[in-house]
C-alpha cells in the first residue's frame, strides 16, 4: 500500500473527506515532491498544487498525483476549493500546527461548505516506522557521515578554528555524496564543549582540548546524526574520566534499545549511571530522538517519554556530560530498532581518540 493509502486506512478516511497538507516534511513524505505548495489527498483523488516554477519538477517527483498550478490572481487554496467541489468533499482535515491564523482564515474563505477538523499527528505517526527504502537512504547518509569523520581527523590542526573545522567537515560530506548537511554542524572545542548546541566560532583548537563534533549528512531527503568527541593531544584526568563515563552510559543504554523497550526506562539507564558516577544534573537533555525526513522526530528517549519502541524506528542514543567552564563530552549513534536489539548505522569507533 502506498503512503496515501496508508494514511487513508489509518484515519479511516471516508469517501467525502480529504486531507490538506502544508508541512514540508509531511508533504514530501506523501508526495515525494521537494518544491513548494500544498497537497490535497482523499479517497477520490490526490493532487499537488504548486506554481509555474515547480510544475515539471512535481510531475517528475509525484507519481500518481494530479499536478495543478496556480495562475495570476489565484491562490493554492482557490484550486483546492475546486478539487473539494469536484470530489464532493464535506470534511477537510488540516494541520493546525503548520498553518498560521492568517493562512487558516484565508483557506476557510476560499474553501467553503466544508467542516474543518484538525489533522493532529496522523501523518507523523506513519512516519515513525520507516520502510525499507527510507532505511536505505538513512543508512547511506550515515555511511557518508561516518566516513567524513574518519577523513577529517587527519585535517585537524592546532590553531584551526571551530568554524574552519565545521566548513571542512560539511564540504567533505557534500563532496562524497551528501545533498547537504542534515542540520547545522556543531563543533565545540575546549571549554565550549559544555554547550550542548554550541555554534562553531573563532575559538582556536589547542593541545589538551576535547573536541565535540555533532553533524550529519542528508541524502534523498533523509537525515543522519552522529556525535564523536576526540582529544587533541593528551586530555587531563578529569576529562578522560568524563569520556569513559559517557562511553559506558552510551553502551549501556544502546544495549537496551529494542522493540518493546520503554523509552523512559532506556533514558534512565544512562541518566542514573552518569549521576552515580558523580555528575548529577550534568546530563540535562534527553537520551535521544527519532529522525528521518526531519532531524528531530518522535518517539523520544527522555525522562517524560510514554512510548515503547517498535521495529524499524530510527533512534539516536546520545548521552553527554557538560561541565561549565571546563568542557564536555557527547557520544551519539543513529540506530535502527530490531526485535532483539538494535543495529548501529554510524560505525566509527567510540574509543577515545587522541590526535
Amino acid at each position: 500500500m502506498n503512503r496515501v493509502g496508508k494514511l487513508i486506512a489509518a484515519m479511516g478516511l471516508k469517501e467525502h473527506e480529504a486531507v490538506m497538507v502544508y508541512k514540508p516534511a509531511n508533504f514530501f513524505y506523501l508526495t515525494g515532491f521537494t518544491g513548494e505548495g500544498l497537497a490535497l489527498v482523499g479517497a477520490k483523488g490526490r493532487a499537488v498544487i504548486t506554481d509555474f516554477r515547480y510544475v515539471e519538477q512535481a510531475q517528475n517527483q509525484s507519481e500518481g498525483f494530479e499536478v495543478l498550478s496556480i495562475s495570476k490572481g489565484q491562490t493554492h487554496e482557490d484550486i483546492a476549493s475546486g478539487l473539494c467541489a469536484r470530489w464532493n468533499v464535506t470534511t477537510l482535515y488540516y494541520e493546525e500546527d503548520a498553518m498560521t491564523v492568517r493562512t487558516f482564515h484565508a483557506a476557510q474563505n476560499a474553501i467553503q461548505g466544508v467542516t474543518w477538523k484538525p489533522l493532529r499527528d496522523d501523518i507523523e505517526h506513519l512516519r515513525e516506522i520507516k520502510d525499507d527504502s527510507e532505511i536505505v537512504l538513512i543508512e547511506k547518509a550515515c555511511k557518508i557521515t561516518s566516513e567524513s569523520f574518519e577523513r577529517i581527523l587527519s585535517q585537524i590542526k592546532e590553531g584551526m578554528t571551530e568554524k574552519e573545522l565545521a566548513v571542512q567537515l560539511e564540504f567533505d560530506m557534500l563532496f562524497h555524496g551528501a545533498d547537504g548537511p542534515a542540520f547545522t554542524t556543531i563543533i565545540a572545542a575546549g571549554a565550549n564543549g559544555s554547550l550542548p548546541h554550541a555554534v562553531p566560532g573563532q575559538y582556536r583548537i589547542r593541545r589538551g582540548d576535547m573536541i565535540t563534533m555533532d553533524f550529519g549528512a542528508k541524502v534523498g531527503g533523509y537525515c543522519a546524526d552522529m556525535t564523536r568527541t576526540v582529544a587533541f593531544g593528551k586530555p587531563n584526568d578529569e576529562m578522560r574520566r568524563v569520556y569513559e563515563t559517557v562511553q559506558t552510559a552510551q553502551r549501556m543504554s544502546a544495549d537496551a534499545v529494542r522493540a518493546g523497550g520503554d523509552c523512559r526506562a532506556i533514558d534512565a539507564i544512562a541518566r542514573n549511571y552518569i549521576d552515580a558516577q558523580g555528575y548529577p544534573g550534568r546530563f540535562g537533555h534527553g537520551l535521544g530522538h527519532s529522525l528521518g525526513i526531519e532531524i528531530h522526530e518522535n518517539p523520544r528517549l527522555n525522562a517524560t517519554a510514554l512510548s515503547t519502541l517498535q521495529v524499524n524506528q530510527l533512534m539516536t542514543v546520545e548521552p553527554g556530560i557538560y561541565l561549565p567552564g571546563v568542557g564536555g563530552v557527547r557520544i551519539e549513534d543513529t540506530v535502527v530498532v530490531l526485535e532483539g536489539g538494535c543495529r548501529a548505522l554510524t560505525l566509527p569507533t567510540k574509543e577515545l581518540l587522541i590526535l
